[in-house]
């Protein structure tokens, strides 16, 4: 455990020798053991009772510096994980504790942003985050520095929010876009920490797992004011600007309600978070904000924190293993499969995979037991380091809090000898033995201070030096910027050089004037004293005086002549050895420049060498793909003549669509070609274009073969033909692109015409309907399913006249089971209803999704083949309900079967089965009507069930059994007996054998008309179709499902 060494010096200063001097020091030492307990090492979360006496302590003293003194002191660089609990433990101060927090924090900003800085080199789980986690509170303290209006736990009412944004829409459009970076911080650092839990496949119940979790609290609580708060700065903002100047505003909003909701979707999911924290639910669909009336739609997030959460917690282990049993349930099969059986009747490769996974579901149980017993070893082995590491800090904190006691003792000793120094011999030799006592004391402290600075040093070296490395890689692309920086600062240099040469010139040359000057006046002053001299010898003994004063103002002016040419001298002389250092200046910065200029020249080498060395590249990338598309288009060509793929056949609606999809990748394929002629350092564009193109042509190629095995000679061999021509097109195509003189020039035109036979010919292949024109087909779909719709409702008035008719006419237990099979009966039908109903909203939305410009005629006779299928869907669900109906009729009078009941529930099942999958294929994926078709279809299936289920128990309660009694017969009569059952069992399994024969080539001719693909005669009439035999209940057909040689 990381804990605080010493007092900081900076909170002793403060101690004052009042009163409270002993409650302050209990009080520093109370927040000292909580920083210690909730910011260490242990990947635990942050436990709530130590984060409670924090911010108690900022209140106590109305702001966060005895926080801030100890928080400086903790080394975060050492640990990522002691990093992200401080982070943690700082985002609770900021958001509960005293207002004055958040001043103190703002002076620590580049201590936040040098520990974010440092771990975000770092290749570290947890610096990641930390990195994150700092610019996140970085953001958070600088806005609300900047608007002191917003508390840091962001709870504001409307009023001071409407108060705050005012009137200018400047104002308002500038705080909306603040909220908004506030919340992607928020928003990234909640996704950063869910992606590593999955990752991990992590368990919210694991201790380290709650580590990462426990944050995440705060930024709910964050999130949802920020969320509120932008829902209505956006709905102010749409109020006074135009629609289309906010639609950026309304993108960012969008993606951030998509990433909040989804955020608090998983939160929800986890049980950290249900026991410790109530996360509100959005809307499912964000706010409307081009409609004003919508804001009053608009509910505010509220999350709820319980009032006592518990707060010590037993960390669990950190490998979760699974304790179930052994036994895995036997997988139901569909309920189709359970009445007909599997397709083909085979069950060994499912009951082979069974029992494969089974056993390594077993391998890997074993292994899972190694592994956690290899896991609990290296855990008791880290623990017992751990213990060990923390028992040597511990000793050398003592020593260093001792050294700091015996240190200070000594200090106050010293200085109270050295007052009594001159009193006493005695008190010298203490004083000198105090001195050495104290220097060896602070020797052994400075040693200690050392070796500690030296190991902090060392891991810092090491950490900046992989950060150094991580940069590195980055200079070589920055070091023409360098250069060029470098180049422009050279030159501003010499510049500025010159021009202060050229002003101390001018100034040296104007002091060298007045000097000049200042010598002639000299001069002129001794001319004027000369001539005065001569007039004062001539005037006789009375100047003589006045002589001698003017000699020794002569003598006066002499020497500060020659002074003032000594200085004139000592100028010269600086002024040339200053156009000597300028020179050489000149010279040194003109040498760095040439040496800059061979840099330049010797990058701008390296940069056209590696720009060639791409485009060889690139050209290599182009020719290793265009090489594997010959493979391909030549492996699909292969199959035209070989004999094992004469068993696979394919329909001409899927050769088709594979037709046309390969058609389409023709045009990216010509713009990739056209960019990569444009400039060939980028092939990624034709590189996956060809890509493309070849795996569509090779199934296009691969179908229309299958597609020739199931159709007339000669438009089988005309369909061989094309699709061989297609592939000799393509791989010429290929070539073209695999020579550098003829890649430009390479077309697709012969390509394109080879797909487009194809396409011809697939669309004479494909069979057309022989009941239906296409123009009455959307009619015909909306008077099915309204016809289907009646049906059921007539279905389920004829059961309630038959509910009440049996309670009138029979009693007891046939009373029961007739209310039980008619019950059951009911509810399959109120399900059908329902997904006929869910059916035709999703057809409707399908039909307005998918029309365009087109009506709903038009699109259903496009999409002919998909109409047909629902038509024929809605009339076996129709068809399913009325059989229903009449063979529960005849059961509740009894001169029905059971089985036929059964059944009727078997065929309604498949049917509804048929109509959902119809449906099902132009439905978008995240349709919501799709997700309440399919959940009506397993309600349908599960009433089908339930219905056979109680036909069944009401089936084995009516029989009666026959008791068999075979005691009054003899020998010979018994013989008898069991000769003529043997040859009753002997008849019934003939039979049986026959009747299954029967009903396998009456699912054969009833797909072949449900498909309306019948074989035709040679003379191209359709041949008729048998007669059902009696005794089967007659059906509409239904769709034609695909063959199995169909993709």
């Amino acid at each position: 455990m990381n804990s605080i060494k010493s007092v900081p010096a900076r909170v002793l200063s403060r101690r004052g020798g009042h009163s409270l001097e002993a409650e302050r020091e209990q009080f520093d030492k109370s927040q000292a053991i909580s920083i210690s307990k909730a910011i260490n090492t242990q990947e635990a979360p942050v436990k709530e009772k130590h984060a409670r006496r924090i911010i108690l302590g900022t209140h106590h003293e109305k702001g966060a510096f005895t926080f801030w003194s100890y928080a400086i002191g903790l080394p975060l660089p050492s640990s990522a994980i002691l990093s992200w609990k401080f982070c943690h433990v700082l985002h609770k101060v900021l958001r509960d504790g005293h207002p004055n927090v958040l001043q103190d924090c703002q002076r620590y900003r580049s201590n936040i942003r040098e520990t974010g800085d440092l771990w975000g080199h770092l290749h570290d789980r947890y610096g990641q985050l930390v990195s994150i986690y700092t610019r996140l509170l970085l953001t958070k303290i600088s806005f609300h520095v900047k608007h002191p209006e917003f508390p840091p736990g962001l709870e504001v009412s409307d009023e001071v929010l409407e108060k705050t944004a005012g009137t200018d829409v400047n104002n308002i459009f500038q705080l909306t876009v603040e909220l908004f970076d506030y919340l992607d911080c928020e928003l990234k650092l909640s996704e950063s920490v869910f992606r590593q839990l999955n990752t991990s496949m992590a368990v919210s119940q694991m201790s380290a797992v709650q580590c990462r979790l426990a944050p995440l609290i705060q930024v709910i609580q964050d999130c949802s004011h920020l969320y509120h708060y932008s829902v209505k700065l956006m709905f102010k903002l749409h109020s006074c600007l135009p629609a289309d100047t906010l639609q950026g505003h309304r993108d960012r909003f969008h993606e951030q309600f998509r990433s909040l909701k989804n955020f608090f979707k998983k939160a929800s999911d986890m049980l950290y978070f249900k026991r410790l924290i109530q996360i509100p639910r959005l809307p499912e669909s964000p706010p409307n904000f081009l409609r004003a009336s919508a804001l009053a739609e608009h509910v505010k997030p509220v999350v709820v924190i319980p009032e006592e959460a518990p707060e010590d917690e037993e960390p669990e282990n950190l490998i979760e293993i699974s304790t179930t049993s052994t036994t895995e349930p036997q997988i139901t099969s569909d309920l189709f499969e359970q009445t007909f059986g599997p397709p083909n009747g085979v069950w060994d490769d499912r009951d082979a995979q069974i029992e494969s996974l089974k056993k390594e579901v077993e391998t890997l149980r074993a292994e899972m037991e190694k592994i956690k017993l290899e896991a609990q070893r290296y855990i008791t082995q880290l623990k017992a380091q751990v213990n060990s590491l923390e028992g040597e800090v511990e000793e050398q904190r003592k020593q260093k809090q001792k050294a700091l006691v015996d240190n200070e003792q000594l200090r106050d000793e010293l200085e109270r000898l050295q007052r009594v120094k001159l009193d006493s011999d005695r008190s010298q030799r203490l004083c000198a033995e105090a001195e050495r006592k104290a220097s060896a004391t602070e020797i052994r402290y400075t040693k200690l201070k050392e070796k500690h600075s030296e190991l902090i040093n060392t891991h810092a070296e090491l950490l900046r030096k992989n950060a150094d490395t991580a940069k590195q890689l980055t200079v070589t692309q920055q070091s023409q910027e360098e250069v060029a920086r470098v180049k422009e600062q050279l030159a501003f240099q010499v510049e500025q050089v010159k021009r202060e040469a050229e002003m101390k010139l001018e100034d040296q040359s104007l002091q060298m004037e007045q000097l000049r000057q200042e010598l002639d006046a000299r001069r002129d002053e001794l001319e004027q004293a000369q001539r005065s001299l001569s007039h004062a010898k001539q005037a006789g003994v009375e100047l003589s005086a006045q002589v001698d004063a003017l000699h020794a103002e002569k003598e006066v002016l002499r020497r500060s002549v020659s002074e003032k040419e000594c200085e004139l001298l000592s100028t010269r002389g600086l002024i040339e050895e200053r156009e000597l250092q300028l020179s050489q200046e000149a010279d040194k910065a003109s040498r760095e420049i040439r040496e800059l200029q061979g840099r330049l020249l010797e990058k701008s080498n390296q940069e056209q060498s590696l720009q060639q060395k791409l485009l060889e590249d690139q050209f290599g990338v182009l020719q290793e793909t265009v090489r594997e598309a010959q493979d391909i288009l030549r492996d699909a060509m292969a199959k035209l003549d070989d004999p094992l793929h004469l068993r696979c056949t394919s329909s001409p609606d899927y050769l088709l669509s594979r037709a046309q999809a390969a058609l389409e990748s023709t045009d990216s394929l010509e713009k990739g070609h056209a960019q990569y002629v444009a400039s060939m350092a980028d092939a990624s564009g034709l590189v996956g274009a060809l890509a493309l193109f070849a795996h569509l042509t090779a199934d296009t190629i691969v179908n229309g073969s299958a597609t020739s095995h199931l159709a007339p000679t000669d438009h089988a061999d005309r369909l061989t033909e094309t699709c061989r021509e297609c592939g000799q097109r393509s791989l010429e195509y290929l070539d073209k692109l695999k020579d550098r003189q003829r890649l430009g020039s390479a077309e697709l035109g012969d390509v394109r015409g080879a797909l487009r036979g194809v396409l011809q010919l697939a669309q004479e292949l494909r069979p057309k309907s022989l009941d239906i024109k296409q123009e009455e087909l959307g009619d015909m779909v909306e008077k099915e399913m309204a016809s289907t719709s009646e049906a059921i409702e007539a279905a389920v008035r004829r059961i309630e006249e038959m509910m009440s008719q049996a309670r009138s006419e029979s009693s007891g237990v046939k009373l029961e089971v007739n209310e039980r099979i008619l019950n059951s009966c009911t509810d399959l039908m109120k399900a059908i209803r329902l997904l006929v109903t869910t059916s035709t909203n999703l057809q409707k939305e399908i039909v307005e999704s998918g029309r365009g410009a087109a009506t709903t005629q038009e699109f259903y006779a496009k999409n002919s083949r998909w109409t047909e299928g629902l038509i024929s869907a809605s009339k076996a669900v129709g068809w399913g309900a009325t059989q229903l109906v009449e063979s529960a009729d005849r059961v509740v009078l009894h001169t029905g079967k059971y089985e036929e009941l059964i059944v009727c529930s078997h065929e309604i099942a498949a049917s509804t089965a048929q109509l959902v999958a119809a449906s099902k294929v132009k439905a978008e994926k995240s349709s919501r009507n799709l997700a309440r078709l399919q959940e009506c279809s397993r309600n349908v299936n599960e009433m089908a069930a339930n219905v056979v289920a109680s036909t069944k128990s009401g089936q084995e309660q009516i029989e009666e059994k026959d008791t068999m009694d075979f005691s009054g017969m003899s020998l010979i009569k018994l013989k008898k007996e069991e000769m003529e059952t043997q040859v009753k069992v002997l008849e019934l399994e003939k039979r049986l054998e026959g009747e299954r024969v029967r009903l396998g080539e009456l699912r054969k001719q009833h797909y072949g008309l449900a498909g309306g693909c019948e074989d035709t005669a040679e003379d191209g009439e359709p041949r008729p179709a048998p007669a059902p035999r009696r005794g089967i209940l007659k059906k509409p057909p239904i769709a034609q499902k695909p063959g199995l040689g169909e993709p």
